[in-house]
C-alpha cells in the first residue's frame, strides 16, 4: 500500500496504490536521487535536491517486509518530522 498526501499527488503521486507489484512499479526509475534516512527514528527515503527536503518516503514494516509507504511533501508536515539522513 502506498499513500500520498495532497502535496505529493502535485507532484505527480497516485493518492492511492494498493498491492506490491502496482506500488514497485510506480517507482520504476522515479525514486532514484532518494536518500536513505530515519525519520522519526523509522526506515525510510527522503529526497532533497540542494539538501533540501522536498520528498519523504515513510515505511511501516512488518515481518521484515515493508508493507506500506507514505509519500510526505507537505513543507509544514516534513519541517516536523525529525529526519536524520544516513551518513548524517
Amino acid at each position: 500500500m502506498l499513500r500520498a498526501d495532497p502535496a505529493a499527488e502535485r507532484f505527480g503521486a497516485s493518492r492511492e496504490v494498493r498491492g506490491a507489484a502496482a506500488v514497485a512499479n510506480t517507482f520504476s526509475k522515479r525514486a532514484q536521487a532518494a536518500q536513505p534516512t530515519l525519520v522519526n527514528a523509522f526506515a525510510g527515503l527522503v529526497w532533497a535536491p540542494g539538501g533540501r527536503p522536498r520528498l519523504v518516503f515513510g515505511f511501516t514494516i512488518a515481518h521484515r517486509k515493508i508493507v506500506e509507504i507514505d509519500l510526505i511533501a507537505d513543507p509544514d508536515q516534513i519541517s516536523r518530522l525529525e529526519l536524520t539522513v544516513r551518513g548524517d
